[in-house]
């Protein structure tokens, strides 16, 4: 039963990875003529503040118009909508595409995770099932969001945990392991493929620890419960943003809002708060002295608004990457205002507190801030701060709401 699969995992690991990487590609190109080309054109500060609002503004009004106007309408109402969905009719991808790109071009504070497992998925089910007649659309949904996964951050190491929890919730016969077998062939495609062509990485080279100290115990316990905190801040805002905007009633005028509120908080956090945030967070992380303790508050909170506003107001895309700027930028201030917490202990904890909270997956989140350390010796503090972090976050309403616009629990 599992050789079969060999051949069509290899087929959507890599097909998931490329699409991705077409995606980066073109929004990347677009960012420069926007944010660069068109602004030194006219003569005016690529970043200045009558820029990013009328960039922003014009961001949402073109994704307002897309999913007004264009067939598949981008898909459902993406705060209804997780990470990994059953899939949804290939005729929705290429808006939901379209608004992908625009977003990550425009600098909306969301990632490209969500769009792309969903057209991804969607794409696999179809095509798969035309190859394959008979293969149950979940065997598709699987492979394809673990080689998405696998290729947003280059391992198939974060599709497996994500899937072993998806797994974990839906018990059924098979081993464990014979379930991972097809998905963890397309996690490792997707992952060597972005691997050899674009070379990610996601270690920010932050200071080493010279060892596990007593008292980073403590601080690690706190620091999570903290980004727990935080992140909790936006989960139970969501559900009042979100109903907010839907007042508008019309995508267009909705989502242009959202994209004049966008506008509007990146003059007060500067240009280091506008985009995913993965190029963004790495830059903090280059100096983490270049910033003061108030200043990295500022970053942490504006992002956080911007996180909760374009999730809210129909922009289409994740949540992952700007919540670990979010992190990043929160446990870079607790160590600048307290210079005992070391700055890489600071980050990795607050980064699994925020995550946790958004994402309420538990796998992820430690992988994730691990992964930002590439350091042996945050390990053991993570696995300890994990638990005080989930104990704040469990039970607690989750960061996606119901089709009656209530937070699911």
């Amino acid at each position: 039963m599992l050789l079969p699969l060999i051949i069509p995992a290899l087929v959507v690991g890599v097909g998931s990875s490329l699409l991705l990487l077409g995606l980066t590609k073109v929004s990347e190109e677009l960012k420069k003529l926007l944010w660069t080309v068109v602004p030194g054109a006219l003569g005016v500060g690529s970043y200045s503040p009558l820029w990013m609002i009328v960039v922003l503004t014009a961001t949402g009004l073109a994704v307002g118009l897309v999913v007004w106007k264009v067939p598949g309408h981008a898909g459902p109402d993406p705060a209804t909508v997780g990470l990994v969905d059953p899939p949804m009719p290939p005729l929705v991808v290429p808006s939901l595409l379209l608004t992908a790109v625009l977003g990550l071009a425009g600098g909306v504070s969301l990632g490209p995770e969500n769009p792309i497992t969903m057209a991804n998925i969607a794409l696999a089910a179809w095509l798969g099932g035309m190859a394959m007649r008979g293969t149950p659309a979940d065997t598709w949904a699987a492979l394809a969001a673990a080689g998405t996964v696998g290729a947003l951050f280059g391992t198939p190491v974060a599709a497996a945990l994500i899937l072993t929890e998806s797994l974990a919730a839906r018990p059924g016969p098979g081993a464990l392991w014979d379930k991972l077998f097809a998905p963890l062939i397309a996690g490792g495609a997707g992952a060597m493929t972005t691997v050899l062509i674009a070379h990610p990485t996601f270690d920010l080279d932050l200071p080493k620890l010279a060892g596990t100290r007593w008292h980073d115990i403590p601080a690690a316990l706190l620091v999570s419960c903290l980004g727990a905190v935080v992140g909790l801040a936006a989960v139970y805002a969501f559900p009042h943003v979100h109903a907010a905007f839907r007042r508008l009633r019309h995508p267009v005028p909705m989502v242009a809002a959202g994209g004049l509120v966008l506008g509007l908080l990146g003059t007060l956090g500067g240009s280091l708060t506008l985009f995913k945030g993965l190029s963004e967070m790495k830059v903090l992380a280059s100096d983490p002295s270049g910033w003061t303790a108030g200043q990295f508050a500022v970053m942490t909170f504006v992002k956080l608004a911007a996180l909760t506003v374009a999730a809210s107001c129909g922009f289409r895309g994740g949540r992952i990457f700007p919540s670990v700027f979010i992190g990043v930028a929160l446990g870079l201030g607790v160590s600048a205002l307290v210079p005992a917490v070391h700055p890489t202990l600071g980050v990795v904890c607050s980064v699994l507190g925020i995550l946790l909270a958004v994402t309420r997956q538990g796998w992820l989140s430690l992988f994730t801030a691990a992964l930002l350390a590439a350091d042996p010796h945050v390990f053991p503090l993570l696995c300890v701060a994990v638990l005080p972090a989930w104990l704040l976050v469990t039970g607690r309403p989750q960061m996606q709401l119901d089709q009656h616009g209530s937070s699911l629990r």
